[in-house]
């Protein structure tokens, strides 16, 4: 666990940045990566000393077993600039706790709270010149584990690699998005892996994301596995109904990951009066609501997204519009809340705000 200690990292710097070739204004998300990456390894039953050092390729065994027995997990978080060129972290600790709680559901070493908190801060202060100021810019922030021990067996890994790899960026999605309710296909099952942030789940949806992209659409709002009655998540992103004036959105579970967003968007509304209700919502209700005028909103919500608004839906090839709240849109009123304390622009009450 963590001590009071200072955490001892190598460190090994690039000798020329390739910041001045980057266009941020012009960032597709994912794929422009900093200067630096913190990797750490974990053998012989502990973690060993961490490193900083020139993001690269690296080499592996082609018998380790995140090849072929799938351990791999991951987390995403943002870094944030403010008008004062100071930089926060939103609820870090939340992303740690899941973390580890992934890393126990697929039989993975739980990673040090040390090695991911001051290795996060510590690349990012060597890295801090990648996070820009304003609204919509950010730090996307990718600590990943993989099991590196080697051999086919099917057994868990006794070696694993730690990661942190950093990704300047604006927003997630732009433009409209319009989604299809899942009717055969699932992201998770009951007693599966759908609250762990495993890699195997996001590739799960892969397929069938790729079909509803070929009608039309830019997501799936997925139901459960076993009646396909339940609406549970819209693509990678937890979901919110508003139906009139109240909130609705799935609990989670087995099959539903607890997102930090997803709990920082239910806190945000009860401050502002919003009725909340935790709960399953079935699809037939949606169809009411939608028909009878009572739906006013549907928006997903996650760490790169922030929050979506969503323009209709398809169940059964028949199309949905969803109204476009232009005086009072939860959705953007909400996320305006959540990014002004994000960016340090209006004071933080909840205390989600770490400053690096």
């Amino acid at each position: 666990m963590s001590s009071n200690t200072a955490l001892s990292i190598d460190i090994s710097k690039v000798s020329n940045s390739k910041i001045n070739e980057i266009d941020f204004e012009n960032l597709t998300f994912g794929s422009v990566f900093t200067d630096h990456m913190l990797v750490c390894d974990f053998k012989d039953g502990a973690w060993q000393k961490p490193e900083i050092k020139p993001y690269a390729p690296f080499l592996m065994d082609p018998s380790s077993k995140v090849f072929h027995y799938g351990q791999a997990i991951f987390e995403g978080m943002k870094a944030f600039k403010d008008e004062e060129d100071a930089i926060w972290l939103f609820r870090p600790d939340e992303n740690f706790k899941r973390f580890n709680k992934s890393a126990v559901r697929m039989a993975m070493a739980e990673i040090d709270e040390q090695i991911f908190m001051e290795g996060l801060t510590q690349l990012i202060e060597l890295d801090k010149e990648w996070v820009k100021k304003g609204l919509g810019n950010s730090l996307y922030i990718r600590p990943f584990m993989i099991a590196t021990g080697k051999g086919v067996i099917a057994s868990p890994s006794a070696e694993y690699r730690f990661m942190i790899i950093l990704s300047p960026a604006k927003s997630y999605y732009s433009g409209e998005v319009k989604v299809i309710i899942a009717e055969h296909y699932s992201r998770a099952a009951n007693g599966g892996i759908g609250a762990a942030k495993a890699a195997g789940n996001y590739a799960g949806q892969f397929y069938p994301t790729g079909l509803a992209n070929k009608a039309g659409f830019q997501q799936i709002i997925w139901t459960d596995d076993a009646t396909h009655t339940k609406l549970e998540e819209a693509g990678t992103m937890n979901v919110f109904f508003r139906i009139k004036d109240t909130l609705f959105t799935a609990p989670t579970s087995d099959r539903i990951l607890d997102g930090i967003t997803r709990k920082s968007l239910i806190a945000l509304a009860e401050k502002n009066g919003i009725k909340v209700e935790i709960r399953p919502v079935l699809v037939e209700e949606l169809l009411e609501s939608s028909k009878n005028g009572d739906l006013k909103e549907i928006f997903g919500a996650g760490t790169a997204a922030v929050v979506s608004p969503i323009k209709g839906f398809s169940y059964k090839d028949e199309y949905h519009e969803v109204p476009q709240q232009l005086e009072d849109s939860y959705a953007l009123r909400l996320k305006e809340q959540l990014n002004k304390i994000q960016y340090n622009l209006a004071e933080d009450t909840f205390g989600w705000t770490v400053k690096v």
